[in-house]
């Protein structure tokens, strides 16, 4: 379990910058915070230790009765402010879950920094209904000795008699993209806390204005216990 709640954010786009030694690193700008702290979960009650985290308004209009409640209920830091237009649940330990208050705010500088290591993760770009070629990277069949029609086909799925049906799970043409995606080590080259960007070298999931979500990486932090 990741001990940092981490932060909701937007894809902006892609840029280059230059390092120190004048090399080119290819970057996805991202939009990440300010978040805030609207619920915690303990394990005490639900069973789990979370935070939920706000990112972005949305109309009151656009929202159902029983989350508007959150922000009506008398005595709560959340009465007053404007509905979130995403609402995340990120499981932290106890001990971290302790140190966030409701109503409390979280921004880029307060959760990363430049040199980090962290997994973005997003929904990936639809591509619709695909062939094989597109969906799995097969060459197709040869366009010479009487071929007709069979180009781009997947070719033969299965037997007749034994076993007498596809198996599951055999390459086939079908809907691609739009799935939740996440990409892990990705470096932080550059923080701009006062536009709460945060750079990050390699490519990111989603189209431009998507929601993703980042968080410190934890396949690097385990890497550096061991050694």
């Amino acid at each position: 379990m990741n001990n940092q709640p981490g932060l909701i954010g937007l894809k902006v786009g892609q840029t280059q910058v230059f390092d120190t030694d004048g090399n080119v690193q290819r970057v996805t700008v991202l939009e990440v915070g300010p978040c805030t702290v609207t619920t915690k979960r303990a394990v005490e009650k639900e069973g789990y230790s979370a935070v939920q985290l706000g990112f972005g308004e949305k109309p009151e209009r656009l929202v159902g009765k029983p989350q508007r409640g959150m922000y009506e209920k008398e005595g709560s830091p959340l009465k007053g402010t404007r509905p979130h237009r995403c609402l995340r649940e990120v499981r932290v330990p106890k001990e971290t879950a302790a140190t966030y208050d409701v109503g409390s705010s979280l921004t880029v500088g307060d959760v990363f920094a430049v040199g980090d290591f962290v997994d973005v993760t997003g929904i990936s770009k639809g591509k619709g209904f695909q062939g094989v070629v597109k969906r799995h990277g097969m060459h197709g069949a040869d366009g010479s000795h009487g071929t007709h029609e069979y180009f781009r086909h997947g070719g033969s799925i299965g037997q007749n008699m034994t076993p007498g049906h596809t198996w599951p799970g055999m390459k086939m043409p079908g809907h691609m993209g739009s799935r939740r995606q996440t990409v892990q080590n990705l470096k932080v080259v550059e923080i701009i806390p006062e536009k709460n960007l945060i750079l990050v070298r390699g490519g990111v999931p989603g189209s431009r204005q998507s929601l993703i979500m980042v968080r410190k990486a934890v396949k690097k932090s385990t890497l550096k216990k061991r050694s």
